[in-house]
């Protein structure tokens, strides 16, 4: 049997593939960015077929470094960013446009007039989610709407819809030559046409939307083997899971059951908590989704918390700003000056996320005075991550009505040792890094390993999750929340700034 399995892990800014054995230790990996796409302020986008380029080249690259061939892989698992929107042409395999990033803010006034007719919460009751720019439907809706003749097209089923994990996997399996229209629960569920209590796409959300059912790939679990490989270096590797990324990385830390959570700190940050089998619909503006869904298992649903800027910020103030050169000198330059000096750096550039969902919000930079220096600038921006995710967890466990005791904590962000003490400082509990970091692809690797045997047991994957490192608060009660009153004090200032053109 083979001794490996892989992770096509397709993020906001790179596609990688990390290759691993049985024991989740890192044998080859490869990686290649892509490009960030601005037409214009609050838009962003993909080129999809550069993403499909950069797959190829990471597959390649990988399989080089470790001296592999396909027939060292067990299976593929795939993760990938959620929501992002692609349109492409079934018989040619081109994308219609470019990918409509999940950050991207076009369709802010058809949230506004969507909400006109039912509320912002008029689709929570099926699919668990606010009225939002975040969500696929509207960005689908706007691709229908404003290129030219693809409703035509896609009413006549020459095109086709999917996110990043259907777009893939389509290709990989054989693209204008058979490919597989599939995607699973969790990023089904980020569409916003998703029923969560079914589990198939809604009848009724399709048509308040205008989106023809055709365009929609098959909802399969997230965990079986869907099909064989057919690009060359892998060929007649199964694709054997799927997991929308912040998914990928709650299976990847092992919150199998209710009450157990963990945060990504990415570009965004996203606190999810597992909830078991239970569909816990959110009074706290957090949202609910699918977990994951093991072979033909019942679903396992989770609260999630989605902040959109975090380490995106820091990339921010090293691209448009120059303050840094690298985004990890950002720790030493914060570290220059004792305390953020009164300043708190609110990142609302997309709006704001969990738990406000306010698209009219947008960035401010309050408590500046003559005593601010850059120091205090980098370090505000390092708070702001921490804050934030203070605040989803408060509505969290409002929610579930669970304690999070321990928050388990991955991505790129976690190895700056400066940002998670302040986390633990102003959460007041203790926070853990894991001693595998990878935890989005381990859990795209444990979905596909599960589906095909490589992994004995949810049990097993368990039993070998081990913590490298634990942060304790040691912040006074006072000082805590007293930095807490201010930042939620900013936090107003940018709420409203972008007024309507109606």
């Amino acid at each position: 049997m083979p001794e490996y399995i892989g992770a096509l892990d397709q993020g906001t800014s790179s596609t990688r593939l990390i290759v691993l054995d049985r024991a989740g230790r890192i044998v080859a990996s490869a990686q290649q960015e892509h490009q960030q796409i601005y037409p214009r302020p609050g838009w962003v986008e993909h080129d999809p077929d550069e993403i499909w380029s950069r797959t190829r080249q990471v597959i390649g690259a990988a399989l080089g470094q470790g001296s592999l061939t396909a027939r060292d892989l067990a299976a593929i698992g795939i993760t990938n960013q959620r929501e992002t929107t692609v349109l492409w042409d079934r018989r040619t395999g081109r994308a219609v446009h470019n990918a409509i990033v999940w950050q991207d803010t076009r369709v802010g006034d058809a949230v506004a007039e969507f909400a006109r007719a039912g509320g912002p919460d008029r689709f929570r009751a099926q699919t668990g989610l606010p009225l939002s720019t975040y969500f696929s439907a509207l960005k689908i809706r706007w691709l229908l709407e404003n290129v030219p003749g693809v409703r035509q097209r896609a009413e006549a089923g020459d095109v086709l819809f999917g996110t990043i994990d259907t777009f893939l996997v389509w290709h990989l399996t054989g693209g204008v030559e058979g490919g597989l229209h599939i995607t699973d629960p969790t990023n089904a569920s980020r569409t916003q046409l998703m029923n969560l209590e079914t589990l198939d796409w809604d009848p009724d959300l399709l048509d308040a939307f205008g989106i023809p059912r055709q365009i929609l790939p098959q909802i399969r679990s997230s965990s079986e083997v869907y099909g064989a490989a057919t690009l060359e270096a892998i060929r007649g590797v199964p694709i054997a899971g799927i997991l929308g990324d912040q998914q990928a990385a709650l299976a990847g830390q092992t919150c199998f059951h209710a009450g157990e959570a963990k945060n990504t700190y990415g570009t965004g940050c996203f606190l999810l908590m597992n909830t078991g089998g239970e569909i816990v619909h959110s009074r706290h503006g957090l949202l609910t989704t699918v977990a994951f869904r093991l072979k033909d298992q019942r679903a396992r649903y989770a609260l999630e918390g989605s902040v959109a800027i975090t380490g995106a910020l820091v990339q921010w103030i090293r691209d448009n700003f120059g303050l840094i050169g690298k985004s990890a000198e950002i720790e030493a330059l914060a570290r220059t000056v004792e305390d953020n000096g009164g300043v708190y750096f609110v990142p609302a550039f997309s709006g704001l996320y969990a738990p406000y969902w306010k698209h009219d919000a947008r960035g401010v930079i309050a408590g500046l005075t003559r005593h601010t220096n850059k120091g205090h600038l980098a370090r505000a921006v390092l708070e702001a991550t921490a804050f934030q995710t203070r605040e989803v967890m408060e509505a969290m466990e409002k929610d579930a009505g669970i304690p999070v005791r321990v928050l388990r904590t991955d991505g790129g962000m976690v190895e700056n040792e400066l940002l998670m003490q302040f986390q633990a400082d102003i959460l007041d509990r203790e926070v853990v890094r894991p001693a595998v970091k990878e935890t989005t692809a381990l859990g795209a690797a444990y979905a596909a390993g599960l589906a095909t045997g490589f992994f004995e047991s949810i049990e097993n994957l368990r039993s070998r999750w081990s913590v490298d490192r634990t942060w304790k608060p040691s912040m006074d009660s006072a000082r805590r929340e007293r930095l807490y009153r201010f930042w939620k004090k900013a936090v107003t200032r940018s709420f409203d700034w972008v007024e309507s053109e109606a």
